[in-house]
């Protein structure tokens, strides 16, 4: 969910009230989700390297996961929506952390759409926290598989994501979902975050439906036509 700095800048306001008005496209984008009965939608809300920046600006996405989860879960809730958080937790602060059990308690039945927020992840950091559980749990070089690591991922409540959506212009994935993605169809669009809505999501939706998915393998020849009758 890229540009939502650049996005307030361009309106002379501050970053936070790009990541404000970012929390209410997230929000249209989980409808439009669920409308057109999509079942799984992670979002990448912030990264392990988001640190660095400016501290006012940490701050403030802090403090706006506070007022996103009081003012939008409840209503999510009821329109089926289950929330989960994937990411290492331990820098947050408790009260981040009880809002986010808050949200996922609040939604632990819901089943129509699940909704993955990342949040202090990085696609780098997924794999290793994965390798450390599983050599924990016992896992050696005889039984470490694809399938088994895939197992200990923060994401593996979901399946491997279909599209990857990229908003505000760059063509990098950013350390996102590294694991997962290796067959996700790309997507990346000029549009800044906070312009996201069901027409952009129509949009990308488009371009995956015209692309051709052969996962490694060779597109099957067309049939060979028969012969017409004389």
């Amino acid at each position: 969910m890229d540009g939502n700095g650049r996005w307030a800048n361009r309106r002379k306001r501050p970053r936070v009230f790009g990541h404000e008005q970012g929390v209410e496209a997230l929000v249209r984008t989980v409808r439009a989700c669920v409308e057109r009965g999509i079942e799984y939608l992670t979002v990448f809300a912030f990264s392990s390297e988001n640190w660095k920046r400016p501290e006012e600006e940490v701050s403030g996405l802090m403090s706006l996961v506070l007022v996103a989860v009081s003012r939008h879960v409840a209503k999510l809730a009821e329109e089926g929506v289950r929330i989960r958080i994937v990411g290492d937790r331990t820098a947050v602060s408790e009260k981040v952390r009880a809002s986010w059990d808050k949200a996922e308690a609040a939604t632990r039945d819901n089943h129509r759409l699940v909704l993955s927020v990342a949040f202090n992840y990085g696609g780098r950091w997924d794999i290793v926290q994965a390798c450390r559980r599983a050599v924990a749990d016992g896992l050696t070089s005889d039984t470490l598989t694809e399938a088994a690591l895939s197992r200990y991922m923060a994401l593996s409540h979901a399946p491997d994501p279909d599209l990857f959506i990229r908003t505000g212009g760059e063509l990098r994935i950013s350390n996102f979902l590294l694991w997962q993605a290796a067959y996700s169809e790309l997507y990346f669009t000029d549009c800044l975050w906070p312009d996201f809505d069901a027409a952009q999501l129509d949009a990308a939706l488009a371009a995956f439906a015209a692309r051709e998915r052969r996962f490694g393998d060779v597109q099957a020849a067309a049939p060979a036509s028969a012969p017409e009758e004389a």
